[in-house]
Parts: C-alpha cells; structure tokens; sequence
C-alpha cells in the first residue's frame, strides 16, 4: 500500500461543524493513533477515511489497490451466526471458494487463539474472545489498512493489554498500516508510531507526534514512554480547560 493522504478533511453535519482542517500523511505499514475528548470527531474521522462518509471538503486520498477494514467499538458480529461464520464473512462476500476459505479461516482461528470456539456465538464468548473474532474478521482479506474505533475500550485491563500486544504481533508480520482511535493515553503511546491530539469545536490537530516509543517497554514503563503521555495530556487537558468556557 502506498502513502494514506489525508488534506484539509473537514464534515459538517446540520447540527454544526465536527472537522475542520485535518490534515496529515501515514506511510505505508505505520501506525497512527488518534485521541482527544469525546464527541470530538474522532469516530467521524474514521468513517471519513473508509469512504463510509462523504466528507464536507478536503480529501483522502489512498491508492485504488488499498483494500480496507473496519473495526467497531462494539465488536459488530451477528449474534446468530457462529465464531466461524462471523470470521468468513468477508471471504463470502467476495465469492471465495469453499476449500480457500475453509484454508483461511482455519489459520486465522489458529492465529486468534480461537481454535475450539469455531462453533460457538458471540454471546457464549468472552469480551476479550469476541473482540479476537472481530479483529480476525478484519484481517482474513488481508487489509492493507486497518482502522479501528476504540476496540478494547469494553475490555478489563489484562485483556486490554494483551490485545494490544496481539496487534502489534500481527501488524509486524502483515506488514499493514492502521489508524486507531483511543481515549486512553497509555494505549496510544504504545501502539501509535503517530500520535495524533485532536481538539476543539470543530476539532482540529492540537498535536502530531512522532513516537520513538511505539511498541517497546519504554511505551508502558520507561521515563520517555511517561514524558510523551504526559506531553500528551497537558494538550488534552489544555483544550477541556479552553472548551468548558466555551
């Protein structure tokens, strides 16, 4: 995949406007996290870089090969299908031949750590094993980018973590590019190369970092894993501080 390429994105929607000038560049295989106050757009953000939402003005520009995938904040798997039918459903949309699929979602199963849940439903799993079916979902078509809407924020904070580890592990041998948005700072700083503050009414860019931390130890226990965080909650809390007297 090439470069994403994000210029002046803006969205204006009857009650007012939620964008305003975003701009920014994500090389292929990075990563970018993107954080600020709720309601502040960030949702918007990701359905404008899908295509699922026309933007207001300004464009996203990505190479017509790019193919995407979309990760809800509630999972989005069908309560009456099984974990297997929930994770092939791309590949059956696309008209995947059985024995390919039944290839693919044997792997990615095995991948999950889902093995002996393939026929159960999502109401028989875990939070933390549903969220596992839901990224597997995302990744069977082997996306070239990956945007996610806060998809560990339902979990308890062992499961959280080991999630994020298991996206790292993933994005490192899949070699994609992802896009997630987070409330949590701790979260973005480990898992965004980029971190993106997003501020205001509209929001805007408040802040655009490039983090030597992601991935590492440091991102969770070293004095610059904290010095970024910190760097990143005086914006966040600079514009709750600003805003209220809005």
């Amino acid at each position: 995949m090439g470069s994403l390429r994000v210029t002046d994105l803006g969205k204006d929607f009857p009650s007012g406007s939620v964008l305003d000038g975003v701009s920014f560049t994500l090389e292929a295989g990075a990563s970018l996290a993107v954080i600020g106050p709720s309601g502040c757009g960030k949702s918007t953000l990701l359905s404008l870089l899908s295509g699922l939402t026309k933007a207001s003005r300004g464009s996203v520009e990505l190479p017509e090969t790019c193919r995407t995938a979309f990760i809800l904040q509630d999972y989005g798997l069908f309560p009456w299908k099984t974990v297997y039918d929930n994770l092939v459903l791309p590949l059956q949309l696309k008209g995947t031949g059985r024995r390919e699929t039944q290839v693919a979602a044997r792997a990615m199963l095995e991948e999950m750590g889902l093995c002996g849940l393939e026929r159960r439903f999502p109401a028989q799993l875990s939070g933390g094993q549903r969220q596992r079916v839901a990224i597997g979902r995302a990744l069977i078509a082997r996306p070239d980018l990956l945007l996610m809407d806060e998809p560990f924020a339902a979990l308890d904070a062992i499961a959280r973590e080991r999630l994020q580890e298991l996206l790292l592990a993933l994005w490192k041998r899949r070699a994609m590019s992802f896009v997630l948005v987070t409330h949590n700072v701790s979260e973005a700083v480990f898992l965004g190369r980029y971190i993106m503050v997003l501020r205001g009414r509209p929001a805007r860019p408040a802040l655009w970092l490039d983090n030597p931390c992601f991935g590492s130890d440091s991102a969770r226990s070293g004095a610059a894993g904290a010095a970024i965080a910190e760097r990143v909650r005086r914006v966040l809390d600079k514009g709750s501080s600003s805003e209220a007297g809005q």
